[in-house]
């Protein structure tokens, strides 16, 4: 089987190609010539120069087998079958990769993948579209993969570039071109597909080149496939991925823990030392997540102390922290573009007052709750629990001394419970919170209480803001807390500076 194994191109010039899914089809003009062949047939994959880590060049980050950390090239495989099998015949779905995005002049920001097309490619390049489709004659898919050809001159300012073979050896595509002729390819596969399925448009990401593609019609060879996709039966991607990307492999789950230990670990050795900039917090939660195996933070990390944790998403993390207060933490590292999602909130100097106590443990009760409920077994959504957690804070509050009355709640508990995680940090965007946890889904649990400094609220908790979030992964009878290593108990929290 062809499966991501570079070292099948030593064999280039004696080996058939199959991929024991369907026999390969590369486009002449895409396939070796006599010299090419030599060099395959004579140059160790290890020696080669890939776009992206393969197990060949960097087995330290990839076991055999793997395409991606702690994902098979066969994993792929089967999630493109799953696409193609909710496609009509001779149906095709089309992807685009993401551009590369620019800060300012030629200064880049780090390339983040589009999160579809990785997970049904594998393949970390920008300029690359692929095209996975039903095959007439069997359950299986056919995929096309377009790259950037290779470019000495290009590489030696940009980095390695798979190319356009190893979209075929290393990517598993039946065909591959580059990425240059793709207004001719694309002309030809709309021409012959009975229904296109496709997010790579405006109003999705207007900058794309996939949509650059079809906005422009000078280009001779991209002239008229506007007018070619608006004659066929055209239809959102977007819920049919959903579908599939919402319920996480065995593999998926993996990453996922391995991105909540690492994070996690980092959040309790945050909690040990005093801090006094939320910069300082910030820079030291960023360098562990890496330092304990994660690729690279998830998000823009929220390092909000005292008053500042009001605004959810306080990203300046710029001000002083003072040891009156209480600090806000809400960040993760990315482990082979899995995130983790964690929020914990705890005093500054160490020890909780007793009005910070009362709100914290308020909030870890109704987390401790909501986590609960998320298994199959309950037949609960993230809106249900959400409405148990809404319950739950305002019992709590009230004992407390708050006005519960009227708009309350809503002031002081403004976001919801909890959103789906995966490669994305609000995963599969657009799918419903209304249907029922099954297994394999990943959520966040993350209640919070953000108490206004006005008159209408205790005086001993104006200014807390105070979130306690955890990722999980529901299963049949019983949660699977994925980022346990972040300890959130007040006496444990309180130990680690003792």
């Amino acid at each position: 089987m062809r499966y991501g194994i570079c070292a099948l191109l030593r064999h280039w010039s004696s080996t058939p190609r199959t991929s024991g899914l369907r026999p390969t089809a590369i486009p002449v003009s895409s396939r070796p010539g006599p010299l090419q062949s030599r060099l395959y047939a004579a140059v160790s994959a290890a020696d080669l120069q890939f776009g992206q880590p393969v197990h060949e060049t960097h087995p330290h980050l990839l076991k055999p087998g793997e395409l991606t950390p702690g994902i098979s090239a066969l994993e792929y495989a089967q999630r493109r079958t799953k696409l193609a099998s909710k496609l009509p015949e001779n149906g095709i779905a089309i992807l685009a990769a993401s551009d590369v995005k620019y800060r300012s002049g030629a200064v880049f920001y780090d390339f983040h993948q589009d999160s579809d097309f990785f997970y049904l490619t594998g393949f970390n390049e920008p300029e690359a579209v692929a095209v996975i489709g039903k095959s007439t004659a069997n359950d299986d898919h056919s995929f096309q993969l377009y790259v950037r050809a290779k470019d000495p001159k290009a590489e030696q300012w940009e980095g390695s570039r798979s190319g356009v073979q190893a979209a075929v050896d290393v990517f598993n595509a039946d065909e591959s071109g580059d990425i240059k002729d793709i207004g001719k390819q694309l002309s030809r596969i709309i021409s012959d597909a009975s229904e296109v399925f496709t997010d790579a448009s405006p109003p999705r990401s207007s900058a794309s080149a996939f949509s650059r593609l079809f906005a422009s019609k000078t280009p001779p060879d991209v002239q008229g496939l506007a007018t070619l996709l608006d004659q066929k039966s055209v239809k959102s991607l977007r819920n049919v991925l959903n579908e599939i990307r919402n319920i996480k492999s065995d593999a998926e789950i993996s990453n996922m823990r391995k991105a909540g230990q690492a994070s996690g670990r980092a959040f309790t050795e945050a909690m040990r030392q005093a801090w006094t900039a939320e910069k300082d917090l910030t820079a030291f939660l960023e360098y562990k997540f890496k330092r304990n195996g994660c690729d690279s933070s998830a998000y823009v990390p929220v390092v909000a102390g005292g008053k500042n944790a009001s605004q959810i998403h306080y990203v300046r993390n710029d001000d002083v922290l003072l040891e009156v207060d209480l600090v806000l933490a809400d960040a993760g590292g990315e482990y082979g573009n899995y995130i983790a999602d964690i929020t914990r909130t705890w005093p500054i100097s160490g020890t909780f007052t007793a009005p910070q106590k009362d709100l914290y443990n308020a909030i870890l009760a109704t987390q401790r709750t909501c986590i609960a409920l998320c298994r199959a077994d309950a037949s609960n959504s993230l809106d249900k629990i959400h409405q148990i957690a809404e319950a739950s804070l305002k019992d709590s509050l009230a004992r407390l001394g708050f006005d519960m009355s009227g708009n309350a709640l809503e002031t002081l508990f403004p976001h919801h419970l909890g959103h789906y995680i995966g490669l994305d940090v609000h995963d599969t965007p657009g799918q419903s919170r209304k249907h029922p946890l099954q297994v394999g889904q990943c959520v966040t649990v993350e209640p919070g209480i953000y108490v206004p400094d006005t008159d209408r609220w205790p005086a001993a908790f104006r200014g807390m803001g105070i979130r306690i979030e955890d990722s999980v992964c529901v299963q049949e009878e019983h949660p699977l807390v994925l980022s346990t290593e972040a300890v959130k108990e007040v006496d444990d929290i309180e130990a680690l500076r003792a």
